[in-house]
């Protein structure tokens, strides 16, 4: 039993990790995967902060959680890399980061 238990919070850690398709120098750190387990602590409070930054970019979106920069903004909150960080990222490591986040909040990861 605590095998499988112990099997199931690794991946489940695992799962949380996303690994970039490069090494990003940002002030003076090496990132090479992000941690996403802070979004299990992201609140609808983080949420409306989220919104409210959106708004005063001058950014209306029906549907925020789909929203590139939306889900940035809440990647930033979750795994404590600033917003700066997830703005250089590469399209292919942006979408990466808009998938995670999306599949959290609707129940697919």
């Amino acid at each position: 039993m605590e095998v499988i238990e112990t099997k199931r919070a690794t991946q489940e850690a695992e799962e949380n990790i996303i690994k970039l398709s490069k090494t990003y120098d940002f002030e003076g750190e090496k990132i090479q995967e992000l941690d996403f387990s802070g979004l299990e602590n992201v609140t609808a409070d983080d949420m409306i902060k989220a919104n409210k930054v959106l708004a005063s970019s001058g950014t209306v979106s029906v549907l925020p959680e789909n929203d590139l920069h939306y889900t940035l903004i809440i990647a930033a909150s979750a795994t404590g890399h600033p917003i700066e960080f997830f703005k250089s990222l590469k399209p292919r490591d942006a979408i990466k980061v808009k998938n995670k986040v999306t599949s959290f909040f609707f129940g697919e990861g």
